[in-house]
């Protein structure tokens, strides 16, 4: 496989769904995303998001700063677990969003575009899923709770949740050490 690659699969993600299970208000907090026609049907927690008084005339998908949303502050454990994998690899945290995909909808099919993109790897940590998938490239996989994956979000992407109950994933950004994994980037 290479749009794909399994990091960990021993993940306990019962805390993180105790987290979030015990705020789900949080999911009707920000809506924004649901403008974006390929994401329309994701529900999303913002966990980092970029900072909005560095854009200074660039588009959303070229600003590389980012920081903690407000909202944020009821996750601890998640921030807990971007802060150690972030340091863990070397790299620095970008953007970070809890995402469901309630059951029977899809992502549609895109790529990610933009400066902030190019030089920026995407996790996946799986916190619950029975069925779902995601494609990449040619390659398809099927996700399961406790699993982190690295996967090539430059590649055409898309996700599928067939089954009838929620898919939820913390997805979240990383730039590599710049020693080890040299990417050009601002």
């Amino acid at each position: 496989m290479t749009s794909f690659r399994l990091i960990r699969s021993d993940v306990d993600v019962t805390p993180f769904l105790a987290e979030i299970d015990s705020r789900p208000e949080a999911w009707a907090e920000q809506t924004g995303r649901r403008s974006i026609r390929v994401q329309a049907d994701a529900e999303v927690i913002p966990i980092r998001g970029l900072r909005k008084s560095r854009m200074a005339g660039r588009k959303r998908r070229d600003v590389h700063e980012s920081r903690y949303t407000t909202l944020s502050r009821l996750f601890p454990r998640v921030r807990r677990f971007l802060e150690d994998f972030a340091r863990a690899m070397g790299g620095d945290l970008g953007r970070a969003r809890i995402v469901n995909l309630p059951a029977g909808k899809r992502v549609l099919p895109h790529v990610d575009r933009g400066e902030y993109y190019a030089c920026r790897d995407r996790y996946h940590l799986v916190l619950d899923s029975s069925g779902a998938w995601m494609r990449a490239g040619d390659e398809e996989v099927s996700m399961k709770p406790g699993e982190l994956w690295w996967f090539d979000n430059k590649a055409v992407h898309e996700a599928w949740n067939p089954s009838e109950q929620r898919r939820i994933h913390l997805i979240f950004d990383l730039k590599p050490d710049p020693i080890s994994q040299p990417m050009e980037c601002s």
